[in-house]
């Protein structure tokens, strides 16, 4: 299937994607910083430069678009009619990418969390992820997934 707009104009639309400090990112940081929770951002010098990072949990908090790096069964994760080589490729190097950061972060020591785009969307959900990831960084979990709840998925 062809593009419905002309190159110039998909590559202005996909320059205008933005890699940190996304309305999601935003949202969690906001909340997060009211409960009196503090933390870094992007720190250049942890592997996969984390969203969030807690030194005095040992943690680091990931917020993944679910497009990007394919929330498995979300309503989110779709996949573009045009070109789909291409896009099956760059979504499976996102998602490798992401596991090794994972794991280089676990054996550099830090625990790691996700929380998914679209467990974000709406004031409630904001609340529910946030108190998760709080109560997560007081507890010796290793690994933390917070993916939309509270409303039913679409297929």
């Amino acid at each position: 299937m062809a593009d419905i707009v002309d190159t110039a104009t998909r590559s202005r639309m996909m320059a205008g994607i933005r890699g940190k400090d996304t309305k999601p990112e935003k949202a969690l940081r906001s909340a997060l910083h009211a409960i009196g929770l503090r933390y870094r951002l992007h720190a250049r010098d942890v592997p996969g430069r984390p969203d969030l990072l807690f030194p005095k949990f040992g943690a680091v908090v990931f917020v993944h678009g679910c497009f990007w790096h394919r929330h498995q069964d979300c309503r989110y994760a779709t996949i573009p009619a045009s070109r789909p080589e291409f896009w099956q490729a760059k979504f499976a190097a996102n998602v490798a990418r992401d596991q090794k950061v994972r794991e280089a972060l676990a054996e550099a020591g830090w625990r790691v969390a996700t929380v998914w785009e679209c467990a974000l969307r709406k004031p409630d959900q904001v609340a529910e992820a946030t108190a998760r990831v709080a109560s997560w960084l007081k507890t010796d979990n290793a690994l933390l997934e917070v993916p939309e709840s509270s409303t039913p998925k679409r297929f």
